[in-house]
């Protein structure tokens, strides 16, 4: 288990970095990342190289026993490379140029950038790769994070490059694109521009492959200087930091080209439910390489310096969360920054070392922390190839009113919850029936329905929905590729429960119409025929925005006592609110579960179901509001047999599963009695019953 931080020490004077050292032993770091903003004093100018002071820090830290992971330190050119090469610099769709002072002031695509990025990592490698101090490499820094999309004439070059490699000819691209629609039809691919300011709407399809492009851009530098690295002698595990659900870098393309995936994930405490986004941001990293741990790479130790309002964190929520990351697949525990700094734009972002120094709160929780982590023994991680659920055991049912709740043997991941950056890139486009849709805040509510019941669940793109998973949930699968559509099939007939949402199976990977109308693949598996997508406004639209704002549906039978189309005796799930969308489906060869109780579609179907092979799939013709698709969720989790990995743990407590390590955490509520034996993953020591405080957590081992 890595324990540590990035640490910047050009920041300092060199007397300062003795101190350093011994500070992080006395805090348990094992391992720190180096250099990730240092190419200035790498390469003062171009063709001179000053590494000194890099050796003086690696070998401080090697007799220390702490190790490195090593940044190219690409991430922002020192100002002599733009003063010399304006030409790297980035440019918005307005045509204004990105100009240095800040981070990250370089064009992906331009051939100056990547020339002389090449030259400093080769350098780096041909004097780090064989030093014992160095365990990985760490390429750049968060790709795109500020820069998310470049319009220079460097891209506009490698766009017309890209889009002649992607479709072979003109007319191809002609085709994709619909371009006969308001003239745009292109002659050849050097009158096609990347999507900068217009008067109007862009293409689609052009909008689609431009965020394709731009993921491909920053995806071919980072694989431009992990070739470099290998070339020059590196044989460390070599990774680059991810951001979650970073809609810019489609990171299920990029996962294969890491070894492992590392995170930088910063949940806000002023939000009380931010640890369900923090659960479902290391849920999707997981996700994304399911066969190795992965590290979160960056947190804060508390307060940050860049939201509206910078809480810190409470006591014991570091740990907590770090924890949580634990049991959700994470093998090491980095902050952003070692010492906090005495100046720049980053100066109140907290550290481990605070500006308070060692007589802190901060810094004795870092240092118990780190002392827990040092305790654990090699944690488990399922076997390679085995796949969610593959050791899996249903949870007992929840205990009486009042009794702790009870642990279940084991169980993995059953539920995939689809997330796929094209369809993310399509379905907030604009120019659709509703111009307002926020796609991951939509498939975070699902993830927090399931999050609250304990379930635990994947992320995963259309196709890799197969027979591993008992249930997927699909909330929005606006672009549905052909080999998608074919998985959820053979999903449903072999024996899987599938939900799809609305606005799903519209459009095809270039954003057109396939012939036929709407859900032309899934259509005939779900059993029904969609003919309009009922727009309405928004809840957050301004009062004097006229029309409707919600569409409220219900089980179709009435009665409590009133058996269900798929479960007799379940009581319905009351009247619910749907929202954005009340769509206007016909059930062809389906049962409908719930009718529209409310609105212009009122007495239409807005919940149906249809058997299919072994299987069953759902339709949802609305978006329902978190206490509704907390309903629908729980009618899923008890129709399709689907288990949490504890039963009737409150919302406030988490639990997760990995191998055979179950992980819990309460996220500051009260305190609660834990039936669950096992050992102490630290100590070994028996486990009989857990009592867990507000911020308290356990790690526990299968006895």
């Amino acid at each position: 288990m890595h324990y540590g931080a990035d640490y910047n020490p050009e920041q300092w004077p060199e007397e300062v970095w003795p101190d350093d050292v011994a500070r992080m032993r006395e805090a348990g770091v094992t391992m720190v990342s180096l250099g990730i903003f240092a190419w200035s004093r790498l390469q003062p100018s171009e063709g001179e190289f000053d590494f000194g002071w890099l050796d003086r820090v690696i070998d401080l830290l090697h007799e220390g026993g702490i190790a490195v992971d090593l940044a190219t330190a690409t991430a922002s050119p020192p100002p002599w490379a733009s003063a010399a090469y304006p030409e790297l610099l980035p440019v918005d769709a307005d045509g204004a140029t990105y100009w240095p002072g800040s981070r990250q002031a370089y064009a992906p695509s331009s051939p100056v950038y990547r020339r002389l990025a090449g030259e400093l990592v080769a350098a780096l490698a041909d004097r780090y790769a064989s030093h014992p101090a160095v365990v990985m490499w760490h390429v750049n820094n968060e790709y795109g994070c500020h820069l998310h999309a470049d319009y220079s004439d460097a891209a506009r070059d490698a766009f017309r490059r890209w889009l002649a490699d992607r479709y072979g000819d003109v007319d191809a691209l002609n085709r994709a694109w619909a371009t006969n629609f308001w003239s745009q039809r292109y002659g050849s691919f050097d009158e096609v521009f990347p999507p900068r300011k217009a008067p109007y709407s862009h293409n689609p399809g052009q909008a689609l492959d431009f965020h394709r492009f731009t993921s491909d851009m920053l995806l071919e530098c980072y694989l431009m200087e992990r070739d470099i690295l290998l070339a020059h002698g590196a044989t460390q595990p070599i990774t680059t930091n991810f951001m979650g659900a970073f809609k810019p870098a489609d990171y299920a393309k990029w996962a294969p080209h890491v070894d492992l995936v590392s995170d930088d994930c910063y949940p806000d405490p002023n939000d009380p439910e931010s640890f369900r986004a923090a659960a479902f941001q290391r849920d999707l990293v997981r996700s994304l390489k399911p066969e190795v741990p992965w590290i979160l790479m960056e947190q804060a130790t508390g307060a940050l310096n860049w939201r509206p309002s910078n809480a810190p964190k409470a006591p014991g929520q570091m740990a907590a969360l770090s924890a949580q990351a634990i049991g959700r697949g994470a093998d090491g525990i980095l902050f952003f920054q070692w010492r906090q700094s005495k100046g720049g734009a980053e100066k109140f972002h907290s550290a481990m070392l605070p500006h308070a120094g060692t007589d802190s709160r901060t810094w004795r929780e870092v240092v118990d922390l780190g002392a827990k982590l040092a305790a654990l023994p090699e944690l488990p991680w399922p076997e390679a190839g085995a796949g969610p659920g593959a050791t899996g055991v249903p949870a007992t049912a929840a205990p009486a009113t009042g009794a702790p709740p009870t642990v279940a043997p084991a169980t993995d991941a059953r539920v995939a919850l689809v997330f796929d950056w094209e369809n993310w890139w399509a379905v907030e486009a604009s120019d659709h029936p509703l111009n307002r849709l926020d796609h991951v805040a939509l498939v975070q509510r699902w993830y927090r329905a399931l999050h609250r019941r304990h379930v635990q669940v994947d992320l995963v793109r259309p196709e890799q929905v197969d027979s591993r998973y008992a249930l997927a949930i699909a909330p929005t699968l606006y672009l549905l590729r052909e080999t998608g559509a074919a998985a959820l099939t053979a999903f449903v007939e072999g024996g899987g429960h599938l939900l799809a949402g609305p606005f799903t199976d519209v459009v095809d990977e270039h954003d057109r119409f396939r012939d036929g109308g709407f859900l032309t693949q899934l259509g005939g598996l779900l059993g029904v025929r969609l003919e309009d997508f009922g727009a309405l406004v928004p809840a957050d639209a301004p009062a004097s925005e006229p029309g409707e704002r919600e569409a409220r549906f219900a089980d179709a039978h009435a009665a409590a006592d009133a058996p269900t189309a798929d479960a007799p005796g379940l009581a319905p799930f009351g009247e619910q609110v749907g929202t954005l969308l009340a769509e206007e489906l016909h059930a062809i060869d389906a049962t409908v579960e719930a009718v529209f109780t409310s609105g212009r579609r009122a007495g239409g179907p807005a919940l149906t179901l249809r058997e299919a092979g072994r299987g069953t799939a759902r339709y949802l013709a609305t978006v329902p509001d978190e206490a509704g698709t907390q309903a629908v969720v729980d009618r899923l989790l008890a129709t399709t047999g689907v288990e949490p990995v504890v039963a009737g743990l409150p919302p406030h407590v988490e639990v997760a599963r990995r191998g055979a390590l179950r992980t819990f955490v309460n996220h500051g509520g009260p305190a609660v009695d834990v039936r669950v034996t096992g050992r102490d993953a630290a100590s070994g020591d028996a486990v009989d019953g857990l009592r867990l405080g507000p911020w308290d957590w356990a790690l526990v081992l299968d006895a």
